[in-house]
């Protein structure tokens, strides 16, 4: 038997002396101490260059990706990270265009709905934030009450995503700046069968418009209030007494716009906000978890159907543009103008995987936001 034995007993011996690196390894201390991560809360943290150039970086990867063919791909930058996404509310554009995001850098998206983990049934979100960022490389949260990502962010290890809050949606506002280039450019260069907006950094297209917004004071205006004016672009906002955005956000668009000289226009009449505006954008005015309020909103939001008739009435320029962030209701905007090809919906829609690929390429790659 000990004969038997001793081929074995040799070939374990054998394997055991070869893995003496790990033992050796062991040896070592690895530091625990990890530097505070870089989030993207709100384009409020960000100076105007740096939008900028996560706008710059966007068009480079939307070219990379659907115009070069194969795309030179950075070697899967992200094999083997993992960026979860916590949402608490539903989501197409969102969800899509995180996850082909991740696929396309090479990492994986793990979706963590509100049914799929015991955030709000058995555990709190500070327990939930120090848990999950122990064990993935990234969160993209959409979530309620925006003290919920501040929290979600304070207690995480690593980058946090702002997919939504109620009171600011980054991401929406970075892909219709990158719509708004992509826009102005090709107006301006007359290219109609050709992507060329790569060629040209949108610092050199977007100061100096005037965007128009027709509809409630939610967190899509008030996002553009903390990132347009920095950018020099003109904001004239038309929302129903009563829904008007935080004054926080209104002191934070002032002082920008003082620095860069851009008009910020504030009224009840969307007429008023219209007039002269190279951009008219609505959003929806009955979020989900409003509907019990939907007959007092269609009331308050008489007369702000956006239509081919209002614009013009209104004075708009005559090559005037329209974007809606969707999903879109016929009380917002009629069919002539959402289907006209004087709407940008659904480029601005695509424009979302590509801006949310700039924005992971920057915290999960880059490290930082430059």
């Amino acid at each position: 038997m000990a004969t038997l034995l001793q081929p074995f007993k040799a070939t374990f011996k054998k394997a055991s002396q070869q893995h003496y690196p790990l033992r050796a390894a062991a040896s070592f201390s690895f530091s625990t101490l990890t530097p505070a991560p870089n989030h993207f809360i709100t384009t409020a943290d960000y100076s105007a260059d740096q939008l900028l150039n996560l706008v710059d970086r966007a068009i480079q990867l939307k070219v990379q990706s659907k115009y070069q063919h194969p795309a030179p791909q950075a070697q899967a930058p992200l094999a083997g990270k993992t960026l979860a996404l916590l949402f608490s509310k539903l989501s197409t554009r969102t969800r899509v265009a995180t996850e082909t995001s991740m696929a396309y850098l090479g990492g994986h998206a793990m979706f963590l709905g509100s049914r799929d983990i015991q955030l709000g049934t058995n555990e709190s979100l500070t327990d939930t934030s120090r848990v999950i960022s122990s064990m993935v490389d990234g969160i993209m949260a959409r979530v309620g009450e925006h003290a919920e990502i501040e929290l979600l962010a304070k207690e995480s290890n690593v980058p946090v995503i702002n997919a939504l809050s109620a009171k600011y949606h980054p991401t929406q506002i970075l892909a219709d700046l990158m719509t708004l280039h992509e826009h102005i450019h090709h107006r301006q260069q007359g290219v109609k069968d050709q992507y060329t907006a790569h060629q040209q950094h949108p610092r050199e297209t977007l100061s100096g418009l005037k965007v128009a917004w027709v509809g409630d004071g939610n967190n899509i205006l008030q996002e553009m209030l903390v990132s347009f004016p920095k950018l020099g672009i003109n904001l004239s906002a038309a929302c129903p007494i009563g829904y008007e955005c935080d004054q926080d956000v209104i002191d934070i668009a002032i002082k920008d716009s003082e620095k860069t000289k851009a008009e910020l226009t504030f009224t009840n009449d969307p007429q008023v906000a219209i007039k002269d505006a190279d951009i008219v954008v609505t959003d929806t005015w009955i979020s989900m978890g409003q509907e019990e309020e939907k007959a007092t909103r269609l009331s308050d939001f008489a007369g702000y159907q956006v239509t081919m008739d209002m614009v013009n009435k209104a004075g708009a320029k005559p090559d005037w543009a329209f974007m809606h962030c969707l999903p879109r209701k016929q009380e917002e905007v009629d069919d002539e103008v959402f289907y006209s090809n004087r709407s940008l919906v659904f480029p601005e829609a695509e424009n979302r995987k590509w801006t949310i690929m700039a924005v992971i390429d920057a915290l999960l790659v880059k490290g930082r936001i430059e």
